[in-house]
């Protein structure tokens, strides 16, 4: 063998090792978007946010991630997500009207989540509410758990 030939198949292994690795990394960012689009995703523990009572007059507290409803007696109540279902705008709540509006594309919703209009087509996620009472059963607080 000549001393060319060795330096040839140097360059050749080198290669052929160059274009296997861009095949493999190719076919990673390929095979990425699959496996996203399969919906395999790990839940990510539940997060607690405790809100002290009493609520204001009108039965609604916002926080940045929900609004916490509450029924007149304050015995009852849920929380709705503020982040909108059609592009993740975050909503407002709308006393005067009693309804929810998105900023962005006017979506509308009861203040339960449930979509009334505008180009969003799910309703708002619900979060459960635990009503906290001390002995007496005076409410002294709401977990809200995201």
């Amino acid at each position: 063998m000549k001393p060319c030939d060795c330096q040839q198949e140097e360059r050749r292994s080198f290669i052929t090792g160059l274009v296997r690795w861009a095949a493999a990394l190719t076919g990673a960012a390929l095979i990425h978007p699959l496996l996203k689009f399969s919906g395999y995703t790990v839940k990510p523990k539940p997060r607690y946010v405790k809100v002290a009572a009493p609520l204001p007059r009108s039965g609604v507290h916002a926080e940045r991630e929900f609004f916490l409803f509450a029924s007149s007696d304050r015995q009852q109540a849920w929380a709705v997500s503020r982040t909108c279902t059609h592009l993740g705008c975050r909503v407002n709540f709308l006393e005067d009207k009693q309804l929810i509006e998105c900023p962005c594309h006017q979506s509308r919703f009861t203040p339960q989540g449930a979509r009334l209009a505008g180009p969003a087509q799910k309703n708002l996620p619900v979060f459960k509410v635990e009503v906290q009472k001390d002995e007496t059963s005076t409410v002294t607080g709401y977990v809200v758990e995201i």
